[in-house]
């Protein structure tokens, strides 16, 4: 799924993105450092996965264009 980087914080490494139909979600430094990227602007288009459970977040995320870091698999 793609999105829209709307928050980033590079002190903590987390922030929020925009979902297309406008739901707001926000990721942590565990799903920004799974991407091994070194930063995010807003307006930027994201692939996001998103974890349900407990609660609706984005378990992982990386620059729309690049391909999936090294050993990681798309589920």
């Amino acid at each position: 799924m793609q999105a829209t980087v709307s928050r980033f914080d590079p002190v903590t490494r987390s922030g929020h993105v925009l979902l297309d139909d406008g739901a707001e979600l926000p990721y942590d430094a565990d799903a920004f450092d799974a991407a091994r990227i070194r930063l995010l602007r807003p307006g930027q288009r994201v692939r996001i996965e998103v974890e349900e459970a407990p609660l609706r977040r984005v378990a992982f995320l990386t620059i729309a264009t690049l391909p999936d870091p090294p050993g990681r698999r798309r589920s």
